[in-house]
């Protein structure tokens, strides 16, 4: 690995830690920038380097660091109610990734990683609660329009400076 890659892996991972302690509790899952710290970092990053930055934001928490929304970190994190959330985010991290970087692809592969996670958190959070209906009406239902709004600043932001970079 490049020291490039090291650096944007680290800054990748960081932004992630932050965004997940900007966070307005709205009852089992909060509102969290997390979501779009994982656009971003699907967008700016390679493949591999997206999937390696969200595992160890992933292993950070698992092992214990306060990494997660509201300073939370550990096992029972990945086990309990927004698991399936947080298990999703390198999965689709690397799906974004995909992308080439015009705005239609940026869109589409944006949109099948918030499939992604919802669908992992959807399944998780169904399995603590024992009721699709309201898994769905709480993990779900309060975010879609928020996350796709976080899609859109990321391709925003992430146009904005690639063109910046490459140039």
């Amino acid at each position: 690995m490049k020291t490039k890659d090291i650096s944007l892996v680290a800054l990748f991972v960081t932004l992630t830690i932050v965004g997940a302690q900007i966070s307005i509790p709205i009852g089992t899952v909060p509102i969290t920038l997390q979501v779009l710290m994982v656009f971003l970092t699907g967008y700016f990053l390679k493949p591999t380097l997206a999937l390696l930055t969200q595992s160890i934001y992933l292993l950070l928490g698992i092992i214990g660091l306060p990494v997660f929304a509201n300073f939370s970190g550990g096992f029972a994190s990945i086990i309990g109610p927004t698991g399936g959330y947080l298990i999703a985010f390198p999965i689709a991290a690397w799906i974004i990734s995909l992308s080439k970087k015009d705005y239609f692809s940026m869109f589409i592969h944006g949109i099948l990683g918030i499939a992604i996670i919802y669908t992992l958190g959807l399944l998780v959070l169904n399995y603590h609660l024992h009721d699709f209906k309201k898994a769905f009406m709480i993990g779900v239902v309060p975010f879609i329009g928020i996350d796709f709004l976080k899609m859109c600043i990321a391709v925003i932001i992430s146009k904005r400076v690639l063109k910046v970079v490459e140039a």
